[in-house]
């Protein structure tokens, strides 16, 4: 009866143990993530990526379909890119992005404003830098835990990286249609130009469709994107680029 009892009392102590260990375990391989997203922020200091994450799913799944599909992509650097541009795409996603420190918590909050009111999510507050986060990095997918993560790279580029070097990453891995990627094959596929000759009006269309870029093909344009990039054309003067 004694060694019953002995063994009762010992399953507690071994169930917590147990439960500490794979609790260990666990938060050693989420600071070993940690450390391997901040390794590539560094090493992408001066180093340009090949490829982001949104681009490798996305190639993934045309290849699935057909072996000898390519993406759309072309490197270019931030001084062949149109201040049109980099100011269009402030203007439309990110007006504090000079200011804050990766975040616009004033645009968090309204959106949450605004979410709760309707029920369900209707608005985002992501900023250029959690957009590049997210791009380089993560899935499209929407969770807390991926939201969580998101935040953590966004601090680490925030960190690591200069303002100018974010944007010059932002304009080169954002989607801008179906398998387009990157400001000079954007231009090139929706204008037949190049990123550096982009007019006021074109930069503040291509800012117009970020939010929803596939649904956009060449040469043609909505209502929405028009009125949306009118919008966007009256607010490039006043924004602030590095």
């Amino acid at each position: 009866m004694r060694a019953r009892a002995q063994r009762a009392r010992r399953w507690p102590r071994l169930l917590a143990k147990g439960a500490a260990g794979t609790l260990g375990v666990g938060l050693f391989a989420l600071l070993v993530l940690q450390l391997w997203f901040f390794a590539h922020v560094l090493w992408w200091r001066v180093a340009n990526p090949v490829e982001s994450a949104f681009m490798a799913r996305r190639l993934a799944e045309l290849r699935a379909r057909d072996p000898a599909a390519r993406l759309e992509h072309r490197w270019v650097d931030y001084e062949r890119i149109s201040v049109h541009l980099k100011r269009a795409v402030v203007a439309a996603e990110d007006a504090k992005f000079i200011d804050h420190g990766g975040f616009d918590w004033e645009a968090i909050a309204r959106a949450l404003e605004r979410n709760e009111k309707r029920g369900r999510i209707v608005a985002g507050a992501s900023t250029v830098s959690q957009q590049l986060a997210k791009n380089l990095f993560l899935s499209p997918e929407r969770s807390w835990i991926r939201k969580a993560q998101e935040a953590a790279i966004t601090a680490m580029l925030e960190a690591a990286m200069s303002k100018r070097r974010i944007l010059e990453l932002y304009l080169n891995f954002a989607e801008w249609g179906e398998n387009v990627f990157g400001a000079e094959a954007a231009a090139r596929h929706h204008f037949g130009t190049a990123a550096a000759a982009l007019t006021p009006e074109e930069a503040a269309w291509l800012a117009a469709i970020l939010p929803d870029p596939r649904r956009h093909a060449r040469g043609r344009t909505t209502p929405q994107a028009s009125a949306r990039a009118a919008r966007i054309l009256a607010r490039m003067p006043s924004a602030r680029i590095p």
